[in-house]
């Protein structure tokens, strides 16, 4: 490597790989170019293609700088959660490492775009995580439902064109969820100039018109034990959900013991001389009920 690496500036020789120098004059520089790269443009969403990596890699993250360890595995997934449903995205986060880095206040990794949105995000328990997701999902339902029955009855006052906007959108595409957008905003302004408890009422939910993606997150301790009855339950529902299992086959945020997510053989605390039984298989149990689609990665 000494005949590959430029050790020393052959211009300036006294100049290494590595120069000490004070910090004060670069933080001023780099605070200025810091400033630049904030106000260079986002893409647009609506000509990217979800699909492929290349133009996933241009959507904005909305989570960042989380505090987590050097060189977590866990926090590149939930960036590019936060990057294809971040804007839309309510979050349910049992506890352990995510709910550590996710939630390390007083500030948040979790960040929001130039229109003042992002993640909506929360912490519950173990054992409960996956029931305190489907409350999301349920509420969320719920206040759609409702903004739907208060837009048919005022349709006279808000025009049968923006109503029906509002009632037939397709939401399948980034397009199609900001056009709904522009149309909520359209609604809220109309409902200002309008004095009855309907338009009030649906002033306070309107924005439940625009697609939620509902994600419950946590780790394999949550998701293979401790909380396992509880996310086979949500998952049995039917319920329009989401399951993140960040599976590092070990409890990592108390130390490294074994999980049922760890593999045969593999030396854990409380396995020191290997698990004796294979790693539970989430993944085919979750395919049982026929309505669920399971999806496994790892980056490399």
């Amino acid at each position: 490597m000494r005949g590959v690496c430029p050790v020393k500036n052959k211009q300036e020789t006294k100049l290494k790989a590595i120069n000490m120098a004070p910090q004060p004059p670069i933080r001023e520089t780099e605070r200025e170019n810091w400033e630049f790269f904030l106000n260079l443009p986002e893409m647009d969403r609506g000509v990217l293609n979800t699909s492929q990596v290349k133009d996933v890699q241009l959507l904005q993250p909305l989570f960042e700088f989380s505090g987590a360890c050097a060189g977590c595995g866990e926090t590149p997934y939930i960036k590019l959660l936060s990057q294809l449903f971040g804007d839309r995205a309510m979050i349910a986060n049992a506890t352990g490492c995510s709910s550590i880095y996710g939630g390390n206040l007083p500030t948040t990794p979790y960040a929001f775009n130039r229109d003042g949105r992002g993640p909506t995000w929360n912490n519950s328990l173990f054992e409960d995580n996956a029931e305190f997701g489907l409350g999301m999902r349920l509420a969320v339902d719920k206040q759609n439902q409702y903004a739907k029955e208060l837009l048919q009855r005022l349709s006279g006052q808000l025009g049968d064109e923006l109503v029906k906007g509002l009632l037939e959108a397709d939401q399948s595409t980034e397009a199609g969820i900001k056009a709904q957008r522009d149309r909520v905003a359209v609604l809220k302004q109309k409902l200002q100039g309008i004095k009855s408890k309907e338009a009030y009422g649906l002033l306070g939910v309107a924005e439940s018109l625009v697609k939620k993606s509902i994600w419950i997150v946590g780790g394999d301790g949550w998701a293979y034990d401790i909380g396992y009855g509880g996310l086979d339950h949500v998952l049995a529902s039917g319920y329009n959900v989401n399951a993140l299992v960040l599976d590092t086959e070990v409890y990592s945020n108390t130390g490294g013991q074994m999980s049922k997510a760890t593999p045969r053989g593999a030396v854990a605390k409380f396995a020191a001389g290997g698990k004796p039984r294979p790693k539970k298989d989430l993944a085919m149990i979750s395919m049982t009920y026929g309505n669920i689609y399971v999806a496994r990665v790892a980056f490399a």
